[in-house]
This record gives structure tokens, C-alpha cells and sequence, in this order.
């Protein structure tokens, strides 16, 4: 029993504590610093998979600790926090590798893995946290971590960046923080139930739980990016590509994105926020985002701008399926949870891999690149056809899942935004690919670094491979025990998901 209480809190010790240890050691200390990022990663990812076999054989997880009166912190390892911290470990361990091969030999590097490791740590709170109090605590020390890896470089670009990133960010915490204070003030209960609160939001006016719940949406828009809130997400792209990749596939857009489906899920109830008519906004909103984003994504020659606004539209697909009120719409949402972040994380590892070893930096420099870096453009492509939908890649799961549940909801209009965007997500990616693959190089590279016999650095090239494998595998074996897929299907059928 003991183990099972300690259990949420040591897979966020693992990296807090290597964090606090990181920030101590002097610029020179490079294999005990590296030992450390490693080590603890790999502690995290065991006791997730621990945690794991656990959940699925019925066994319950819980640390809670006693903070103000009537509120506690606590720490909840269910199937749903599992599938959002499962992607945070697997992900972490994987970005530190190619952190470790991106930024050898710069400097500040004991400031910015720990502050990399604080983010994976406030990730894993914002996943396991079982009630928004403790959320909102992870949620803010996510934005605190977060800002000084934006600013990283120490450019008048980055310092800009950063400042934005940090008006929307923190403005959006206010708001959550007033929606979750009038929710305690109405229900004095913020815990995270499946099904939601229930009876405690019963008889309360309808217009002052619409204004809670369009508070609380609004707060959690801006980290997953919602049209308009989200300008910041383009200009935090100054950050080094181990940042970018983190923000875009696990850290900051997901929190927001998960923030949204515990608060419709666990908090209102997916039957009793229908009845209040606040889903069917939602939907549209993150219809117009994901149609916005495509759009933008189209015209941008930078390829990490291209990336970004291609988070901005990819990541509303979570709120798009959560909102239609199908289960399989549902599935379709969660799912994409962790097939965005495969597929984003090797494009964005594959763009740092271009930037470190040839300074291509824009979509016009690609030509003919895919024969210099076969190996690195073989993994882009992957991820570029999985987010295109290309069966049998990961996207195609998702939205395969997304275009049922919009059938069997009665809501065929989410079939046409399922349409228009996969043909945009081809209009910005398939002519990379085209330039890529297919042109003649134009000379030499802007600023070409040369690894010996191999097209780039190991640590940079392994990462982006093996999210690029996973990505294929997601999709391939869907149908296997402990897919993503199926891990979705075993949330939707047992924690009260189906409306």
C-alpha cells in the first residue's frame, strides 16, 4: 500500500529532483550531468510502466497531501493520466538524447536541462493531479519552467518571444484561476470524477456555470493554442529544436488540450455540459482553429513557423473529438493525444537535424536535401503523411476514429473540416517532400557541418528514427494489446466517457 501511495509522486520526484541537482553542477561536469538526465528518465519511464501493468490489472494509485484546509494535493494514476504520463516518459527520455547531441559544446547547458527537467516535471503533475486545484499549481510551474528554455538563446528575438509567451500564458492562468475559485465557491469540490461532479452543479444558474466553464476553456485555450489565443505558439519557434520539439508534442499544447478534456469530462460531465449547450461551441471553435491553422501553415516559409501553425491546427483535433459527443469521436480525440505528439516530434526533431547540420532554416533551401539526409528526410516524410492522415500512419487512426464518431453523432459538417484540412496538411507538406525528394540541389548547403561518413550527428539522428518507427507502429498495430489505441478504448469503456 505504501508503494502504491508514493508511487504519482516519485515518477515527478524522478525528474524534479534531477532538475534541482542539474542547476548545482558547473558547465564542465558534462558525463555526471548527462548520467543524471538519463538516469532519471529512465527511473521515470520504469515506474510508468509499473504503474502501467498496475492500472490494467485494477489497481488503484493516490498520494494525497494535506495543503490549504479542505483542499489537498493529490496525485491520481488512472487510465487516463496514464495515457498522457506514459507519452510525457517515453517522449522525455528520448528528447533528452537528442538535447544531449543538439546543444554539445554550447553553453548554459546545466541551465537549460534543468529547467528541461522541471518542465517534464510539472508535465507529469499536470497529468496525474486529481483535482484542478493541483492542476493549477502543476499547470503555472509548467509556465515557470517553460519560459526560460524560450529565452534560452538570450537573443532580442528570443527576449520578445518570451515576453509574449509569458502575457498569454499567464493570462490564461488567471482566468483558469478565477473559473476554478467560482467553481470551489458554487461546489466545494474540485476533484477530478469520472462522469464529473454531478449533483453539486445541479441547481446552480445556468448562465453563471456557462461563464465558469467558458473561464476555464478559455484558460487551458491558450496553452492548447485555440484561435485566438494562439499568437504566442509561432513565436516561441526561437527556441532551440529539443524545446520546440517538447512544447509541440508533450509539454505546453498537451497540457492545455488534457486541461480541456478533464474539465469537460471530469468536471462538468459530458452529459451535463450538452445540457448546458457549451459543446457545440466548443466543437466549432476548434473546428475553426484547426481550418485557421492549416491555412496559416500554408504561406509560411520558415520551416519551424510551418510546424508551429500546423501544432496550432492538429492539436484542436483533441477538443474537436472530446466535444462532438460520440464515443468514437471520443477515442479519436484521445488517441491523437499521443499520435500528434510521435509525428510532431520527429518533424520538429528532423527540422533541428536540417537547422545543426546544413542551416537550412527554410522551406526554399530544401531542394534536393532528401538525398544528403536520406535517412533524416525518410523519418520528416513519415511524420508529414501520418499528420496528412495517409493510411496506415497514425493520423489516419485518428481521424479515421474522428469521421465515425462525427457519423454516429449525427454531426456530418466535422466530416467536411476532417476534409479541408487533410487536403491543407497536403498543401504545406507534400510540396517539402516534393522539394525535398524530387528537385536538384541549388549548391552549397547555407551552412553545411560534416559528420564523417554519416549524414549527421548519431544523437540526432536516433531520436527522430525511432519516433518515426513508433508513429508507423501506431498505426500498423493498432489493434495490439497496450496500443495507444487500444489503451484509449480501455479509458472510454471503463472511467464513464460515453455520453
Amino acid at each position: 500500500m505504501m508503494m502504491q501511495a508514493s508511487l504519482p509522486l516519485l515518477i515527478i520526484a524522478s525528474s524534479l529532483l534531477v532538475g534541482l541537482i542539474i542547476f548545482t553542477l558547473p558547465e564542465q561536469r558534462t558525463h555526471l550531468r548527462t548520467t543524471l538526465n538519463l538516469a532519471g528518465a529512465l527511473i521515470k519511464l520504469s515506474l510508468v510502466i509499473v504503474m502501467l501493468w498496475g492500472v490494467f490489472h485494477g489497481q488503484q494509485y493516490q498520494t494525497q497531501l494535506p495543503l490549504v484546509p479542505g483542499i489537498d494535493l493529490v496525485l491520481r494514476a488512472g487510465p487516463l493520466p496514464l495515457l498522457f504520463v506514459t507519452l510525457s516518459a517515453v517522449l522525455w527520455l528520448l528528447t533528452t538524447l537528442y538535447a544531449i547531441g543538439y546543444l554539445e559544446g554550447s553553453p548554459h547547458r546545466s541551465r537549460f536541462f534543468g529547467f528541461f527537467s522541471l518542465c517534464v516535471a510539472a508535465t507529469a503533475g499536470v497529468a496525474l493531479s486529481g483535482n484542478l486545484f493541483t492542476f493549477l499549481l502543476f499547470y503555472e510551474l509548467l509556465t515557470l519552467s517553460t519560459y526560460p528554455l524560450v529565452v534560452h538563446r538570450g537573443s532580442e528575438v528570443a527576449r520578445r518571444a518570451g515576453q509574449v509567451y509569458l502575457a498569454y500564458t499567464v493570462g490564461g492562468g488567471a482566468l483558469l484561476l478565477i473559473g476554478i475559485v467560482w467553481l470551489y465557491s458554487l461546489t466545494g469540490d474540485l476533484t477530478f470524477t469520472p462522469g464529473g461532479l454531478g449533483q453539486a452543479l445541479e441547481g446552480h444558474s445556468r448562465s453563471v456555470l456557462i461563464t465558469i466553464f467558458a473561464l476555464l476553456i478559455a484558460g487551458l485555450g491558450v496553452k492548447a493554442a485555440l484561435v485566438p489565443f494562439h499568437s504566442w505558439l509561432p513565436l516561441a519557434m526561437v527556441a532551440p529544436a529539443p524545446v520546440s520539439a517538447l512544447l509541440h508534442a508533450v509539454a505546453v499544447v498537451k497540457a492545455g488540450a488534457f486541461g480541456i478534456v478533464l474539465v469537460l469530462y471530469e468536471i462538468f460531465g459530458i452529459e451535463f455540459a450538452a445540457e448546458l449547450g457549451v459543446t457545440g461551441p466548443l466543437a466549432v471553435l476548434a473546428a475553426i482553429t484547426i481550418l485557421y491553422g492549416s491555412l496559416r501553415a500554408l504561406y509560411q516559409n520558415d520551416v519551424k513557423r510551418r510546424l508551429a501553425f500546423s501544432t496550432v491546427s492538429q492539436v484542436s483535433y483533441i477538443a474537436l473529438g472530446v466535444a462532438i459527443l460520440g464515443p468514437l469521436a471520443t477515442i479519436g480525440g484521445l488517441v491523437h493525444l499521443v499520435h500528434q505528439g510521435l509525428m510532431k516530434i520527429t518533424l520538429f526533431f528532423c527540422a533541428g537535424n536540417l537547422a545543426e547540420t546544413l542551416g537550412i532554416h527554410k522551406v526554399e533551401e530544401m531542394d534536393g536535401v532528401g538525398r544528403r539526409m536520406p535517412w533524416t528526410m525518410g523519418a520528416f516524410t513519415l511524420g508529414a503523411l501520418g499528420m496528412i492522415g495517409v493510411p496506415p500512419l497514425a493520423g489516419f487512426i485518428s481521424k479515421w476514429y474522428l469521421g465515425l464518431g462525427a457519423l454516429q453523432a449525427d454531426q456530418a459538417w466535422v466530416l467536411w473540416v476532417l476534409i479541408g484540412s487533410s487536403l491543407l496538411n497536403a498543401g504545406y507538406f507534400l510540396p517539402v517532400l516534393y522539394r525535398a525528394w524530387f528537385r536538384e540541389p541549388a549548391g552549397q548547403w547555407p551552412q553545411e557541418r560534416h559528420f564523417g561518413r554519416k549524414e549527421t550527428a548519431w544523437l540526432l539522428l536516433l531520436p527522430p528514427l525511432i519516433t518515426a518507427a513508433m508513429a508507423v507502429g501506431a498505426g500498423l498495430l493498432a489493434a495490439i494489446p497496450f496500443s495507444p489505441l487500444q489503451w484509449v478504448q480501455f479509458i472510454v469503456e471503463g472511467e464513464g466517457f460515453l455520453p
